[in-house]
C-alpha cells in the first residue's frame, strides 16, 4: 500500500534533493560529468587527424567494452538505437516478423523493431524490476505460441515470433535468465536492450550478456557519454564481424579502391566520440560508486517518507541509472512533478507507454496492469554523479 504523500513531503523532498546538490541550480536530472581525461583524449583524437569512424579510440573502445561486460566481442556503433537495428537485422529479423518487447521503455527499443519492417509485441512488466516479466511472457506463449520445426508462430496473427527484447529499465536488470529460458524453450532469439544498464550486473554476469545480442548507449544522459554514441556486443565472432561490417557502409578491405558487397550502413562512431567514450569509461565503476551511494541516500530518506523507492532487485547489482519513486496514484504524481519543476529541481515522469503512442496502438498485448499502474505513479528524480 502507497501512502498518500502532503506538499509538506514534498517540501522535504525538495530540501532533501538540493542537500545533495548544493551547487546546483537548477539541479539536473542526469548530467555528465567530464571530470577525466576527456580532454586531453579528445585533443590526441584531433591532432592524430583521425577523427571519423577509423581511428585509435574507436579500437580502444570496444576493447574496454569487452573488459567491462566479459563479451568477446564489441562494435562500436554511433548511437544505441542503431545498434539494436543492426543486432536486429543480424539475427534475421524480416518485415512481416513480430519482435516481443515491453511497453515500459523508451521509444528507440520499439522504433528500431519498426526500422526493420516488424512488429511490436507489447507484454506486461514486473513491478519490482520494471523490466519485462517472465511470468506473463510464458503464459502469452503458451497461449499463442505454434512452433512448427524450430520456428515460432503466433497462432493469433500467423507471423513469426522472431526475436525477443527485454530492456533493462534505469538500469536495473530484469530477470533476464528466466526470460533467456523462455525464448529458447520457444525458439526465440534474445537481444538485450541495455541501453541504460552499462556497469549493471545480474547474478554476476553482465547485462547484454545473456542473449545473441546486448546493446548499449553513450547518449547524453546516460551513466558515460561521448555526447551520442553506442556498442554492440556478442560472444559470435561470425555475427560480431557481419556487425562491424554492415554498419561500416560493408565496405571491402582495400588500400584505395571503394567496393561494397551490401547495402550497409554509416554507423560507425567517430574516433572523435569514441576518445571521449574513453576517458569516461575509465570512470565507469567510480561513476557507479558514487550513483550507488547517492541511491542508498535516497532509500533510507524515501523510507522515513514512506514512499517506495525503486531499489536493484534480487541477485542484480544496478548502476542505478536513474532514480525512481513511486507515488501513490496519477493526480500526486503530477503534483509533485509540477511543484519540484516550479522549485528547480529536475523531475520527470516515465515514459508514455509504447502501446498508447499513435503508430503503435494496434500492436498485440496482454493486459498490461503492472506497467499502466507503474506509467501513473514512477517519476524520476535527479540522479547525476556527485562532484
Amino acid at each position: 500500500m502507497i501512502k498518500k504523500t502532503s506538499s509538506n513531503s514534498f517540501s522535504e523532498i525538495i530540501d532533501f534533493i538540493k542537500s545533495l546538490y548544493p551547487s546546483e541550480n537548477p539541479v539536473p536530472l542526469h548530467a555528465p560529468r567530464f571530470i577525466g581525461n576527456e580532454k586531453k583524449y579528445v585533443i590526441d583524437a584531433i591532432d592524430s587527424t583521425f577523427v571519423s569512424s577509423v581511428g585509435e579510440f574507436v579500437d580502444q573502445f570496444e576493447e574496454m567494452i569487452c573488459e567491462i561486460t566479459g563479451a568477446r566481442f564489441a562494435v562500436a556503433t554511433v548511437n544505441g538505437t542503431c545498434a539494436l537495428y543492426v543486432a536486429l537485422k543480424l539475427v534475421g529479423v524480416q518485415p512481416g516478423d513480430e519482435i516481443i518487447t515491453q511497453p515500459l521503455s523508451f521509444v528507440a527499443t520499439a522504433n528500431a523493431i519498426s526500422y526493420c519492417g516488424a512488429n511490436p509485441i507489447f507484454l506486461d512488466v514486473d513491478r519490482d524490476t520494471l523490466g519485462l516479466d517472465p511470468a506473463p511472457l510464458k503464459s502469452f506463449l503458451q497461449a499463442y505460441a505454434r512452433i512448427k520445426g524450430n520456428t515460432c508462430y503466433n497462432k493469433i496473427t500467423g507471423k513469426r515470433i522472431a526475436a525477443c527484447v527485454p530492456m533493462h529499465t534505469f538500469g536495473h536488470p530484469c530477470c533476464i535468465d528466466e526470460i533467456a529460458k523462455i525464448c529458447n524453450h520457444y525458439h526465440i532469439v534474445l537481444v538485450e536492450d541495455s541501453a541504460e544498464s552499462l556497469g549493471s550486473l545480474y547474478k554476476g554476469k553482465h547485462t547484454g550478456t545473456f542473449g545473441q545480442f546486448g546493446i548499449y548507449s553513450l547518449n547524453g544522459n546516460k551513466t558515460v557519454t561521448c555526447g551520442g554514441g553506442g556498442a554492440i556486443v556478442t560472444n559470435d565472432e561470425t555475427l560480431a564481424k557481419k556487425a562491424k561490417h554492415i554498419t561500416t557502409t560493408a565496405k571491402l578491405p582495400h588500400p584505395y579502391e571503394y567496393v561494397h558487397d551490401i547495402t550497409g550502413y554509416n554507423y560507425r562512431l567517430p574516433n572523435l566520440n569514441a576518445a571521449l567514450a574513453c576517458a569516461q569509461l575509465e570512470q565507469l565503476n567510480a561513476f557507479i560508486e558514487n550513483k550507488r551511494k547517492l541511491a542508498s541516500y535516497y532509500q533510507k530518506f524515501f523510507e522515513t517518507l514512506q514512499i517506495p523507492f525503486v531499489k536493484e532487485p534480487e541477485h542484480a547489482r544496478s548502476n542505478y541509472w536513474l532514480n525512481a519513486i513511486i507515488m501513490p496514484d496519477r493526480k500526486t504524481r503530477d503534483e509533485f512533478l509540477k511543484v519540484t519543476n516550479n522549485a528547480n529541481v529536475m523531475t520527470r515522469p516515465v515514459w508514455r507507454l509504447l502501446n498508447k503512442l499513435d503508430m503503435y496502438k494496434d500492436c498485440q498485448t496482454d493486459v498490461l496492469e503492472n506497467a499502466q499502474f507503474l506509467e501513473d505513479r514512477v517519476v524520476n528524480i535527479p540522479s547525476s554523479v556527485r562532484v
